[in-house]
């Protein structure tokens, strides 16, 4: 129901969309066909926003959940009175998709299979579909083969060995399972203006089921390879990440929900289901290390490709849909109350028009770390990222809205000028491969002019830190980057006194760090913010604190679910998971601090990180 805590559900993904199911065994969000298409299942948002469950009769249960060993498919165990039921969750994958191939020619289709593992259980399925956010009660009615559900432009179908009757909007039934006993449904989709799919039979669903988990698992094989610290929570994290992104483009979505709220009853509650420039170079890494460069290719010519052709007058865009589409207005449903009525609920991001230059850093630094797998650039791409440089050389000094997208007047953010430096630093090492020689004296000019004006002016003895902004006094964590980028060695002495002024003044009880607290030109607070208490670990390792690196990773690490995954923040007084979920930020963090402390145990320097694409394997 839309009061669950968060952290009480699991991801399903076919890498096209994802659900979420929580431990009563409910579908409690799911979007059809992809990420960002309207909800056919949204009772996490609002009680009567639709669900789709499968569980015991009897509300006398203990409930475990794992992942299949190295897939995304789910099992809930419900030990109750009588007898224990196991169920097994999946979104489909394409028959006999293995290794890259997984998320091609996905049929779209959820898969759920109850078996009786001991004694006797009443098992209850409840199917109340609310199509377009919540908007639409669908009519629903008896077909051969299951249920249909219609309206609008969405049709579905519930199929398998349990029998379903109608009441209203609803459809429920029940089975008495003993011990070897298994039921199975399928949940099947198509345009109100197609043709649904022929009904599944039990055994079809079972068969594709056990390949769903073969092809997870095949991927795993295939692309997971590192051996540090931590090795399970990695390669999980690169299975969460994979699960995050639209394999038709390549575009990872920063998060699968839109407004799971950053304070309960709060209205700081944004939608995620995008792809965003800034998380290109952190994200390719953490690809690179969980996964593959295969992944991270996919994503960086995702972006590439969108930005290339909205690029005008030195104005790269900072986010675009999942299908590169630009305009990404944001409204709000006030039909729906919110998860623990936290409103409004939005569809669309306001941000996608805010300026922000430190996108041209992010993109030229995602470009640099991947450029040999990229081989040669067309001309018009070549010429596309050197405008990108140029446009950080003449714009660094201008205000702008900055990483964390405030919606106050805009400022002189440290960080996007110091990926303003990046870009040129980037560019002026890429110059021969972008045809560019030409343009080095006067890159590396401005960068050195960015540089002076850091040091200058972001720098604050009254603060003993660097700052939010230019010649200001207030934290922000985002200046833990500084050392993480190359800008700095980790063991500078500012960097150092950064690190600490963090620690003492911008961190909770729990040791978790908070992104800011100045005033943003929003109402009300947040919770702190994972990904920051990952940058803290990976900053701590390069300023040669490993053991202190170690614990603040396995403190940001230890607010996981019980199924591995990570929201955006954590709420500083109830240790509550807040925010969409689950969040690919916090996920990357993990990653990349984790690769981090490893290479720092093992000796190696991360000051000069334009290494660290070709010449470091994660499995060493």
């Amino acid at each position: 129901m839309s009061n669950q805590p968060i952290g009480d559900h699991a991801l399903l993904s076919d890498c096209h969309t994802a659900a979420l199911v929580d431990r009563r065994g409910s579908i409690e969000w799911l979007c059809l066909p992809r990420f960002d298409a309207p909800s056919v299942f949204a009772r996490l948002l609002d009680d009567d926003a639709g669900h789709f469950r499968v569980g015991p009769a009897t509300g006398d249960v203990t409930v475990t959940r794992s992942y299949v060993d190295a897939s995304l498919v789910l099992t809930t165990t419900f030990t109750t009175p009588t007898g224990t039921l196991e169920l097994t969750d999946a979104l489909a994958m394409a028959a006999g998709s293995r290794g890259h191939r997984l998320g091609h020619d996905v049929p779209h289709i959820l898969l759920r299979r109850a078996r009786c593992v001991d004694g006797q259980v009443d098992v209850e399925v409840e199917f109340a579909p609310r199509l377009e956010y919540g908007l639409t009660v669908p009519l629903l009615r008896h077909v051969d083969g299951g249920v249909t559900a219609r309206g609008g432009p969405t049709e579905l179908r519930v199929s398998g060995d349990v029998d379903l009757e109608v009441t209203d909007s609803h459809a429920v039934g029940t089975a008495t399972l003993a011990a070897g006993e298994t039921r199975h449904l399928a949940l099947q989709y198509a345009s109100s203006w197609g043709d649904l799919p022929a009904p599944w039979e039990a055994e079809a669903i079972a068969d594709h089921l056990d390949d769903t988990v073969t092809a997870w698992q095949s991927w795993s094989d295939e692309h997971q390879r590192f051996a540090g610290p931590w090795q399970d929570l990695v390669d999980h994290s690169g299975r969460v990440l994979q699960g995050l992104i639209h394999v038709p483009t390549g575009a990872m979505v920063a998060a699968p929900t839109t407004s799971l709220a950053e304070e309960v009853g709060g209205e700081r509650n944004w939608d995620y289901r995008y792809a965003w420039v800034r998380d290109a170079s952190m994200a390719l890494e953490a690809l690179w290390v969980a996964a593959c460069p295969s992944e991270a290719g996919m994503f960086l010519d995702f972006l590439t490709t969108a930005a290339t052709t909205v690029h005008h007058a030195g104005d790269l865009q900072i986010m675009f849909g999942i299908g590169g589409e630009r305009d990404l207005t944001e409204r709000t449903l006030p039909h729906l109350s919110g998860w623990r009525d936290s409103a409004p609920v939005r569809v669309g991001n306001g941000a996608w028009n805010q300026r922000q230059v430190d996108v041209y850093g992010e993109l030229l630094d995602a470009v640099h770390r991947l450029r040999t797998q990229i081989g040669d650039l067309a001309e018009p791409e070549r010429a596309f990222l050197v405008a990108m440089a140029d446009s950080a050389m003449e714009v660094w000094d201008e205000p702008d809205q900055g990483i964390w997208e405030m919606r106050g007047e805009p400022q002189h953010h440290t960080y996007s000028r110091l990926m303003c430096w990046v870009a040129l630093d980037r560019a002026i090492d890429l110059a021969e491969w972008l045809d560019a020689t030409d343009r080095v004296e006067a890159w590396s000019r401005g960068r050195d002019e960015v540089r002076a004006a850091i040091e200058e002016r972001a720098w604050s003895d009254e603060a003993g830190a660097f700052t939010q902004v230019f010649d200001g006094t207030a934290l922000d964590a985002a200046c833990l980057v500084i050392p993480l980028v190359g800008f700095l060695p980790g063991d500078d002495p500012r960097v150092v006194a950064t690190i600490d002024a963090i620690v003492e003044r911008l961190t909770d009880d729990q040791g978790l760090v908070y992104r800011y607290l100045s005033d943003d030109g929003l109402e009300g607070g947040e919770g702190t913010f994972l990904l920051c208490t990952f940058w803290l670990a990976e900053a701590l390792a390069l300023a040669g604190r490993v053991d202190r690196a170690r614990e603040v990773f396995e403190t940001a690490a230890g607010f996981a679910n019980d199924v591995g995954l990570l929201a955006e923040e954590v709420d500083a007084e109830t240790g509550e998971l807040l925010g969409n979920f689950p969040q690919a930020f916090s996920h990357i963090g993990l990653v990349n601090a984790a690769w981090a402390i490893h290479r720092c145990e093992a000796g190696e320097s991360l000051d000069a990180p334009t290494d660290r694409w070709d010449d470091h394997d994660p499995t060493s």
